[in-house]
């Protein structure tokens, strides 16, 4: 049985955040799946639309310190994910976050994380240069994400000829206003944004700077949440409250943009 939602054309490409792979199956709207859902599967479901890897670099990070999949490795699973599940629009790389929880973890400095997170990317583009994915912009502070723009440049890598940069820990912040001045900047730098998992709030903001999002928020609100069946206690794994949620947020963006008229 195939779920579907009344579509609301967005100004971007929001890519839905879902546990579940089985989804890409179901829902016909982009999706967003992390590779720690998908890894060590024998069968793989088949794409029934567009859809997002996320590295699942925030969980790697924060629960074992460091990458314990090697950039070939990684990259041979996206391959797999590419050719087995199809329609991968994108997939993130194994970046490193620079939340400060993260770097306790890993022990190691933002500087290091930045530097980190470039080196992985150039491998993977050295090892799998016709696969989707996406170099990532780490930083926390402000400057810090120029300074990871900077080593891109030294490491051969142009991000405004990239058809998609992510731009990573703006999700977990207790105020919008650093994180949408940065996609306001990097926008206006020539640089195609896709925002990691930014809130529904920072969207309605930001929208107009980035080529495409991911949010899997409708779940971290529905742990709160009634059940809308029998089925379930709780809104935090139901398709219907994630896409009534999508819906909310792009009507919401679509009104934005009527009156801007």
């Amino acid at each position: 049985m195939t779920t579907t939602a009344p579509e609301t054309a967005p100004p971007f490409d929001f890519f839905l955040g879902a546990h579940h792979p089985g989804w890409l199956e179901t829902a016909d709207v982009p999706l967003c799946v992390s590779h720690a859902r998908l890894s060590g599967r024998r069968s793989l479901p088949r794409a029934r639309h567009g859809w997002f890897l996320d590295s699942g670099g925030f969980s790697e990070l924060s629960l074992h310190g460091g990458w314990r999949q090697s950039a070939r490795d990684y990259a041979a699973a996206v391959r797999r994910y590419h050719d087995e599940v199809g329609q991968l629009r994108a997939a993130a790389q194994q970046d490193w976050m620079c939340e400060w929880e993260v770097l306790r973890k890993t022990g190691k400095t933002l500087k290091e994380h930045l530097a980190l997170t470039v080196a992985n990317f150039v491998e993977l583009r050295s090892i799998a240069p016709d696969l989707p994915i996406i170099p990532v912009i780490q930083g926390w502070t402000y400057p810090s994400y120029f300074r990871c723009i900077d080593m891109y440049e030294k490491a051969g890598v142009d991000l405004t000829q990239e058809p998609l940069v992510g731009v990573g820990s703006i999700c977990r912040r207790p105020s919008l206003h650093l994180p949408t001045m940065l996609l306001a900047d990097l926008a206006q730098a020539g640089i195609r944004i896709h925002a990691f998992g930014f809130k529904k709030a920072g969207l309605r903001i930001a929208y107009k700077n980035v080529a495409s999002a991911d949010s899997l928020a409708w779940s971290y609100g529905g742990r709160h949440e009634p059940g809308c069946s029998d089925t379930h206690q709780h809104e935090n794994n139901c398709m219907r409250h994630a896409l009534w949620w999508r819906r909310d947020l792009l009507d919401h963006i679509a009104d934005d943009q009527r009156r801007q008229r």
